[in-house]
């Protein structure tokens, strides 16, 4: 229900921008995430007022952007970071773990005695990030220990990260140390999968 209202006042506030109504809606979930699952994001879309007309994980979305052929997509979301290996254009491996930016948000939170929310406004200023680097630098490791550990076998050419917490100054070059593969971020992550899920949705109606 929680999520059915920020949606709502999402789905408004972009409305009041564009001056127009929005109908048609694409999903996107964790990959790995059981059909049952998955279908309580389509609710929740709907329940805000959406037609949803095309539902996929969340690194096949990323890539549907990228246009990646062989190597790995991780997307660091906010509860998790999800993990999609590709080899011939085919996604031939899928994860999920849970760690991303809540616990960025949680440690930047401890290490300053503030509350949650204003370390969330925190980790989101750029002009921080030299200085927090260090405090959430044993959650990137983190991350990048769950990426190194379901990759391993593949032995990808490069990795491509893509989500929120991505945007964070330095996770790449951590990333990188970790599982000794190059890393490339692209100039926003934030807002590759939710560009793939849109494309997702216009290569719906044409097709």
């Amino acid at each position: 229900v929680g999520a059915v209202h920020i949606v709502k006042e999402l789905k408004q506030q972009l409305e009041e921008s564009l001056g127009k109504e929005l109908k048609l809606a694409g999903v996107a979930y964790p990959p790995g995430t059981q059909k049952a699952d998955s279908q309580a994001i389509r609710y929740v879309a709907e329940g805000a007022g959406f037609e949803v007309v095309s539902m996929l994980d969340e690194p096949t979305a990323a890539n549907a952007v990228l246009n990646i052929s062989d190597g790995v997509v991780v997307d660091v979301g906010g509860g998790t970071t999800g993990i999609a290996v590709l080899e011939q254009g085919r996604v031939v491996y899928v994860a999920d773990e849970p760690s991303g930016g809540t616990h960025f948000s949680l440690v930047i939170a401890g290490a300053n005695k503030i509350p949650f929310e204003e370390a969330e406004q925190l980790k989101l200023d750029k002009t921080k990030h030299q200085e927090l680097f260090p405090v959430v630098k044993p959650v990137m490791e983190k991350v990048a220990a769950i990426i190194a550990k379901h990759v391993g076998d593949f032995k990808p050419r490069a990795i491509y990260l893509a989500g929120g917490t991505s945007c964070f100054t330095g996770l790449e070059k951590v990333v990188e140390g970790v599982t000794g593969i190059p890393v490339y971020k692209p100039e926003n992550p934030f807002l590759v999968t939710p560009l793939g899920i849109a494309l997702a949705v216009q290569q719906e109606l044409e097709g």
